[in-house]
């Protein structure tokens, strides 16, 4: 196992072609999915072909940076992943901040835990200038994932898509930390 970061609860590892069905899974639970396709599974085509084929490209584009399979630290279990990758065409020291955990690890704080952990890394360690998260305005659970892990609403944006989940018309919204505020938080807490 490829460890990335290990935090009280939480062990972050590199993906590898072997985990096909452990991402089949996570994607197949119409709840994990209602925010990004109303609910409908990711093919397992697309996954093997696409999504797992650019998680591991990422590793070697991006030097501290990807998406990580994450496991409950004390059972082993998979729970789901969490990212933090530039977005293409961004700027490497912009960071995109990203979660996806099964249903079952919901309300446990794992995503805040992993969240903080990654954006920590992201300034202490990976350079960054900015870190950001973005969700539709109307998922409350995600957006209060990113406030716990520090980040400020920046902005209301409105996307078209082609077959859109209840809630798009509300928008999406983009929350952010900018390095000088981490600091000023850090020496704050010292």
């Amino acid at each position: 196992m490829d460890v990335v970061l290990e935090t009280e609860r939480l062990v972050l590892r590199r993906f590898t072609r072997d985990d096909v069905d452990l991402l089949v899974e996570l994607d197949s639970d119409p709840l994990v999915m209602w925010y990004i396709s109303k609910g409908r599974p990711t093919a397992r085509a697309e996954i093997e072909k696409i999504i797992l084929p650019r998680f591991l490209e990422y590793y070697e584009l991006f030097d501290g940076y990807g998406t990580w399979a994450t496991h409950e630290k004390s059972t082993g279990e998979f729970i789901g992943w969490l990212s933090l990758r530039p977005r293409d065409g961004d700027p490497p020291d912009e960071p995109e901040l990203g979660y996806r955990l099964r249903r079952t690890a919901w309300g446990k704080g794992y995503a805040t835990e992993g969240a903080r952990a990654l954006v920590d890394r992201a300034f202490r360690e990976l350079g960054a200038r900015r870190v950001y998260a973005e969700t539709m305005a109307v998922n409350a659970a995600s957006r209060r994932v990113m406030e716990k892990a520090g980040l400020k609403y920046a902005r209301t944006f409105h996307m078209e898509f082609e077959d859109p989940v209840p809630g798009t018309e509300y928008g999406e919204v983009e929350y952010e930390l900018l390095r000088e505020d981490w600091e000023r938080a850090q020496n704050a807490s010292n």
